[in-house]
């Protein structure tokens, strides 16, 4: 893996290296009068939705605003691409607005470069974060969220046959990280799915539904493969709450309970209101699905899934080859049953529960980027996500280890959206939502004179190419994301479906140099 290193920074930079990321960016330019003499030069770390929806809004907001956005993997879109599921290809219509920006002159896509590090999957290069930070006005970090929590119960990290969600999802969506992950489904037929969220439903659904139907959409061919032999046919979704607390949506149900030859098992009624009528209407048409059911009869059914609430996974169990066998649960109990908000407690009641295969799906989260603690950024790691002040203006802690009254106070020109800035939750219109937040608070403190990054911060990507260059790393920009694109539409075709990527980056940087 390449990487700019200090003997060919520029040279600004090597006279600066001896001075610390943190003291540099204190010492930012205030001068209103010369700022509107020139444009807003702004990197973007993230080519998402986060990444693309910030810079929109900012270049909307902020005329003739430079804006170079930096991509580890040498293809865009980001969650578009490799989180959503690929029978919603609705969901990712926002790629033309993401089009639409990245035809403007004043856009620069640099995929293939990583920020700090390039994450191990792929051989990319890197770009110290320092380094960046002195040729821009300001930095987005718009990077998401690269690693998932873990419930660590005995047998988590040694039986074989437990995978996260984010690799499930990542596997079957053509991520280069996951292209080998190689799930086992053919062990036996019951899977255990812990965690009731949106991507939860989403991997129950892969598990489920027709290879014939998921055959038409760009799920990859190895995915196809491997469900077509995949002996499962009876899913749990397993959540320690119940139902009024469930943190699914109604798409992803509903979509569920109308799979063609899969039933539904009814659930514990119970933990259902007396008068659905009077919620309020969101959970009100979750819990009338929820009780409806499928259209399949259980007893009728080829496959069969169920909502199993009210369970905490204490401990794996695996048989003599080392692969998981079953999960042990304890019963919990709701202090309110109908409170979306109630707590649990256990009741020391256990239930064991068949698993051939088991899918840890309890939440990604962020993780900092080398270069954070020199730069003064702070980072939660309890929550996964930048410290920030709401509005994505990234925060510093003042004060010594021995204050335990901490002033944060705003890091000039340093900015975070998406699920760095917030944590991983929402839908792509949420993120929206927060992206444009954070793109406001920029054009607001541009257009007031407030403090940005000091530095040669008209030069931008010009400056840092050169090093790029000499480390002979393969910069993927726009057009060369285009011939990857078309070249996959090209592969679709041949399969009868929109597309067939490309799941290694070299296969990627192969067809962006072919001529």
């Amino acid at each position: 893996m390449n990487s700019i290193s200090r003997s060919w920074l520029c040279a600004t930079c090597r006279r600066k290296a001896s001075t610390t990321l943190a003291s540099r960016i204190s010492r930012y330019s205030t001068e209103t009068g010369s700022r509107h003499d020139r444009p807003l030069r702004m990197a973007v770390v993230g080519s998402g939705p986060a990444g693309f929806y910030t810079a929109y809004r900012v270049m909307s907001k902020v005329p003739k605003t430079k804006v170079d956005m930096f991509e580890a993997l040498p293809v865009p879109y980001g969650l578009v691409r490799f989180g959503v599921a690929p029978d919603h290809p609705e969901v990712k219509n926002c790629q033309e607005k993401f089009e639409e920006v990245a035809s403007s002159p004043d856009f620069t896509f640099i995929g293939n470069v990583a920020i700090g590090n390039a994450g191990g999957h792929f051989d990319g290069c890197t770009i110290p974060l320092a380094s960046m930070m002195h040729h821009y006005d300001a930095v987005v970090f718009a990077y998401g969220a690269s690693k998932d929590k873990k419930l660590g119960i005995p047998g988590e990290s040694e039986l074989k046959g437990i995978y996260s969600a984010r690799e499930f999802v990542g596997w079957y969506n053509g991520l280069p990280e996951y292209a080998n992950l190689a799930p086992d489904l053919t062990r036996g037929d019951e899977a255990v799915i812990i965690g009731q969220g949106n991507v939860a439903l989403d991997v129950a659904r892969m598990l489920l539904e027709n290879v014939d139907v998921l055959r038409k959409s760009d799920i990859t061919q190895a995915a196809i493969e491997t469900l077509s032999k995949s002996r499962v046919r009876r899913v749990h979704v397993v959540g320690r709450r119940g139902p009024m607390q469930a943190a699914f949506t109604i798409k992803e149900i509903r979509e569920l309970m109308k799979l063609h030859g899969v039933g539904f098992h009814d659930i514990d009624m119970s933990l259902i209101p007396d008068e659905i009528s009077k919620l309020p209407r969101a959970r009100r048409r979750l819990m009338e699905v929820m009780v409806k059911g499928s259209t399949a009869r259980v007893d009728e059914a080829a496959k069969s899934w169920s909502l199993d609430f009210c369970l905490s996974p204490t401990e794996f169990l695996g048989r003599a080859d080392g692969c998981v066998d079953s999960t042990v649960f304890e019963r919990t109990t709701l202090t309110s049953p109908f409170d979306p908000s109630s707590s649990v407690v256990g009741t020391g009641e256990k239930l064991t529960i068949p698993s051939s295969v088991i899918f840890r799906s309890i939440g990604y989260k962020s993780v900092p980027l080398p270069g954070f603690d020199e730069a003064g950024i702070s980072f939660n790691d309890r929550k996964g996500i930048i410290d920030n002040d709401g509005m994505g203006r990234v925060l510093r802690s003042k004060g010594d280890e021995s204050n335990a009254q901490r002033e944060a106070e705003h890091l000039p020109g340093l900015y975070c959206a998406g699920w760095v800035k917030r944590g991983p939750t929402g839908v792509i219109a949420s993120t929206m939502e927060d992206a444009f937040s954070t793109g406001d608070a920029i054009a607001s403190d541009w257009n007031s004179g407030a403090p940005f990054l000091k530095g040669d911060s008209s030069s931008g990507w010009e400056a840092l190419r050169a090093g790029v260059e000499h480390g002979k790393c393969r910069v993927i920009h726009w057009g060369d994301w285009q011939r990857i694109d078309q070249a996959e539409r090209q592969r679709g075709l041949l399969l009868g479906k929109e597309r067939e990527k490309f799941t290694s980056a070299a296969e990627m940087l192969s067809v962006a140099d072919a001529k």
